[in-house]
């Protein structure tokens, strides 16, 4: 890769199968872009002291609060405020990118479903 090359997210999709398990594709500041595969139902959790945007890529995206839900299509995005307790959704698989400040954890605690962290594609 050169100095100035632009990052392709769909060559980044094709080096990885697994879901739920973000991977890094830049960093700006102290914040990281994660490309992610979902489908099916995540865990209820929330980010205690970030919020967490989600933008839909590819596929259609349900996230679940305690009040309600968005779904979200190719092109839109949410941002969820810290704090508020969500479970994302996928009938089928979707193709998300994920922004938030580095270290955070995908399941708001450790947590058996809990992602490795700072994992770079």
């Amino acid at each position: 890769m050169t100095r100035h090359s632009p990052i392709n997210l769909i060559q980044k999709y094709a080096l990885f199968q697994d879901q739920w398990a973000p991977k890094v594709v830049a960093e700006m500041n102290d914040y990281q872009f994660k490309v992610a595969r979902l489908e099916g139902d995540f865990i209820w959790h929330s980010h205690a002291d970030t919020d967490e945007t989600f933008i839909v890529l590819e596929g259609e995206l349900r996230i679940d609060f305690r009040d309600g839900s968005v779904t979200l299509g190719a092109g839109e995005m949410y941002v969820v405020k810290k704090g508020v307790e969500h479970r994302p959704s996928a009938a089928r698989e979707v193709k998300v990118l994920l922004i938030e400040p580095r270290g955070v954890i995908n399941t708001g605690e450790a947590h058996e479903r809990t992602a490795d962290n700072d994992v770079w594609v």
